[in-house]
This record gives C-alpha cells, structure tokens and sequence, in this order.
C-alpha cells in the first residue's frame, strides 16, 4: 500500500491560532464550562466532572472509530444497535458459561474477548457489504441498525437480559474502578483517543482514509486501496463498539432493546462538532474528543438546572448537527 498521497488541508489560509474552524469548538467547550460553573456551584465538583467523563467515555470510544469512518466518506447508524445486541450477547455467554467455568474472572474475560470479536465481525460485515457489494453505506448501516436492535429484543424475549448478580460484583470494578482516582472508563477514552489521534495524523492509514474522504478517484489512481481501507475503517469502527460496550455492561448489569438508543446520533454529532468534514476528506480525533465533551456538559448543565427540560437535550444536539454542517458548507463555499 502507498503511502504517498499527500491530502491537502481543509484551510491552509488562516492561521491555526485565528481560524475559528479549529479554535470554534474549544472556544464553545470553554463558554460551557463557564456558564455551567455560574449557573451551579457543583458544576466544577470532582465529582461531578468524573461522573461526566465516564459517562461520555462510551460514545466517546465509538465516536474516535466514527471519525475514521466519516474521513474516508462513509458513515455508520448501526452503533447504537450494535452495541445493544453486543452487550446481550455478552451477557447470554457468561450467564451460559457460569455453571461450567464457575464466578470468577475466566468468565469475564471470555466475555469480553466475546464482545470484541461480535464487534470485528460486525463491522467487517458492514465493511463487507459497503465495499464488496457496492451497496451505499447508508443502507446497510440504516438495515443493520433495525437487525441489532430487533435481535436483541428477540434474545431478552422482549424484557431485559440480566447479568448474573455474582458475576456483576466481580465486573463491577471495569466501570466503577479506576487508577489513582480516575475511573478505568476514563482512562480507556484516553488511550484510544491518543492512539486514534497519532493514527489519524502519522501513519499511512490516516493519511489513506482522508485522500479516499477527499477524492475516491485520485486516491485510487495514486495506488491507495480504496476498498481495503474502507473496509478497515467499519472493522475498527466495530471493535471499538465492543470496547465501548465491554466497559458499560458493568454499569448497570443488564442489556434491553433500550440499551444504546441513539448511540449513533451522539457519536456523529461529536464528530462533526469536533470539525470532521461529515462528506469526508478530513478528520481529527482530538476535535472529536472536544465534541464529546461539548454534548456531555449540554446534557449535565440540564440536569442541573431547571432552565430547560433535560428532555430537550436530543433537540439541542439536532440544533448543533445542524448548525456545525452550514458551518462546514460556509467554509467550503469560502474555499
């Protein structure tokens, strides 16, 4: 595989330090914590700010693998379902598992190991479909999203499906553990955005997702293999579904046709607030970190206040979607 293909940044006029592009997010991330400090005195707690982090740490890990995605032109609205499905299915296997291999931690990890492979071969599925078949990725991801979710609805007969109550003390530690006082789900955020970013911007691949975003046609006339790198891209996609899951089925034990509802709305929108361009080209993670973050506070600062209703917060995230696209159309239309 080439590594040749120079991809030409999305403004090379401004600089980094005035182009609002890149400074807009942090700027918006800043003005949220400030009004959420003003508007409650628990805000800024440690506490509270953990408790926000471990939360977005599930869309967060999937919304670094959506930025990959999204960079090589494609898209994926079957996480959330995925996730569910991945999540029952891990808890079907150890529950089946515990008479034969007993409550300890063997158990644990054959179903995290579980959860890790139902994400590889999910994603290589859609992956498949998406460059094999030719088919538009927003059919296949819109087709498997309504598969996942009636899947698990189908497996949990259903109700809910329910870790067993020994099993969760011994799991319970993935979520509710941490190291020097920060939480594991935390520290796993952190790891594969740092990786993710040192992937997207110093490696070949990265560099191979944005020239097929930006130009299919150029990138395959330069020797770059379109379809071994899209395919790539929904394989990584998947595994860090089943990373994201593998740390919250110890939150709450338990797996329903209601577990990751909308999963998918919140990796793409952090993806695109974070300055990912959504029709491709160019990517970064640590925007992407940034727009997780941004969705985070919006939903913590309703909680907290009684301004507005909390269940507005989907609403005010389809605000967002759409206000972070006419930005991009707007910097488009410049260049």
């Amino acid at each position: 595989m080439s590594d040749t293909v120079s991809v030409k940044p999305a403004s090379n006029r401004a600089s980094p330090f005035l182009d609002l592009h890149i400074l807009g997010p942090i700027l918006a991330l800043i003005v949220l914590v400030v009004i959420g400090a003003l508007m409650n005195p628990n805000f800024l707690s440690y506490a509270n700010i953990t408790n926000v982090l471990a939360r977005s740490a599930f869309i967060g890990i999937i919304a670094v693998g959506m930025t990959f995605v999204i960079t090589a032109g494609g898209l994926d609205l079957s996480v959330g379902s995925m996730a569910a499905f991945i999540a029952g299915l891990m808890i079907l296997v150890m529950n089946a598992l515990l008479p034969a291999m007993g409550s300890g931690v063997g158990v644990i990890l054959v179903g995290m190991l579980t959860a890790l492979v139902a994400g590889l071969l999910a994603g290589g599925l859609n992956g498949f479909l998406i460059t094999h078949m030719r088919i538009e990725a927003f059919i296949v991801t819109l087709g498997s999203m309504g598969i996942y979710r009636s899947l698990v609805t189908w497996l949990a007969d259903g109700g809910t499906l329910s870790l067993d109550f020994g099993l969760r003390e011994i799991y319970g530690p993935v979520y509710y553990g941490g190291l020097f006082g920060i939480s594991w789900p935390i520290i796993i955020f952190a790891l594969v955005a740092i990786i993710g970013e040192v992937v997207m911007r110093h490696t070949a691949f990265g560099r191979h997702c944005a020239a097929i975003g930006s130009n299919e046609k150029v990138a395959r006339y330069s020797a770059v293999h379109v379809g071994r790198v899209r395919m790539a891209t929904y394989v990584l996609l998947g595994i860090l579904v089943g990373v994201a899951t593998i740390m919250y089925v110890p939150r709450l034990g338990s797996a329903s046709s209601a577990t990751g509802v909308l999963w998918e709305l919140e990796a793409i929108a952090a993806v695109i607030i974070g300055g990912t361009v959504l029709k491709g080209g160019f990517g970064r993670v640590w925007g992407t970190v940034i727009g997780v973050l941004i969705l985070s506070l919006i939903g913590n600062i309703l909680n907290l206040t009684d301004m507005v209703s909390p269940y507005l917060n989907g609403a005010i995230q389809g605000v967002i979607i759409v206000l972070a696209v006419v930005l991009q159309r707007d910097k488009k239309a410049e260049g």
